[in-house]
């Protein structure tokens, strides 16, 4: 059952301003990473606009849940979804990467609305648990969700942080796997494979859900059973597109870290409104 009632042609509006803000962002900066950013939209638009409590106004509110963006290089969706949920001005993603800028490659702990600076991989779901045991310890009824990258899972203290989710019966924890099938250097399967990936969840104790990560509706549901599992942690594995919606940049991992000039940001910008208009 839905927590929060929702417009799902708002949501799918917001997905389009929001890739074409992480584009806009990536270009005047002039650095960046599109791909992992792009498949992340509609992750964050759940989170943020459908299951998290939280309040914009109120970023250090106690009861608030707790998002670890594991995978901390994807800065430039995490600022645009904190921009568009009311956390820091829409004027500052113009700041993004430069000299002085809170907006830094990697989030970090001094822009409203984030919550541990990250970047250096496979370490968000320890301390996804670190909050998830604090809030029971407190009697508290937050949860912590925390975004990983597929490549970033390819490291053993993600493993050993699962073990521990587990033996600790977090079941207020939910990691979310960007499945997006490409990292760095090229597809996850050929660098270091993770499948089958759910099954190996699963052995380690887990409650996994398997999801199209670019439907908003097979996420909110997902989100929903996060919170009706009791007595272990949940992982959502998103099913996502790198690169989502910008077809020359789409399963290429030649975009990772590399913003586009200004030819190909209104090649991209054309396409998101062509998709507007149909």
């Amino acid at each position: 059952m839905s927590k929060k009632k929702v417009d799902m042609n708002s949501f799918k509006e917001k997905a389009l301003m929001m890739r074409r803000e992480i584009l806009e962002t990536l270009n005047i900066a002039g650095s960046g990473h599109p791909g992992g950013s792009l498949s992340a939209v509609e992750i964050f638009i759940a989170l943020y606009g459908y299951t998290m409590n939280h309040k914009a106004d109120d970023p250090k509110w106690e009861e608030r849940d707790r998002l670890i963006v594991s995978k901390g290089h994807c800065s430039p969706v995490t600022y645009v979804a904190l921009a568009n949920f009311g956390y820091i001005p829409k004027e500052e993603l113009k700041t993004f990467r430069k000299f002085g800028s809170r907006l830094q490659g990697h989030v970090h702990v001094k822009v409203p609305g984030v919550e541990f600076n990250t970047g250096s991989l496979g370490h968000g779901l320890s301390v996804a648990n670190g909050i998830a045991l604090g809030a029971k310890m407190l009697k508290k009824d937050f949860k912590a969700y925390c975004l990983m990258g597929d490549g970033e899972i390819q490291e053993g203290s993600v493993w050993e942080a699962a073990m521990t989710s587990a033996h600790f019966k977090l079941d207020n924890v939910c990691a979310i796997v960007d499945y997006n099938k490409v990292q760095e250097n090229g597809p996850v399967s050929e660098i270091m494979g993770l499948e089958p990936l759910s099954s190996k969840w699963s052995s380690f104790g887990w409650h996994v859900i398997e999801v199209d990560g670019h439907d908003l509706h097979e996420l909110m549901s997902a989100f929903d059973e996060f919170d009706s599992t009791e007595g272990k942690p949940t992982v959502i594995i998103a099913n996502t597109v790198k690169g989502k919606g910008i077809s020359f940049m789409e399963g290429q991992h030649s975009w990772h870290g590399k913003a586009p000039n200004d030819e190909k940001l209104k090649d991209a910008l054309a396409e998101l409104d062509a998709e507007k208009m149909a």
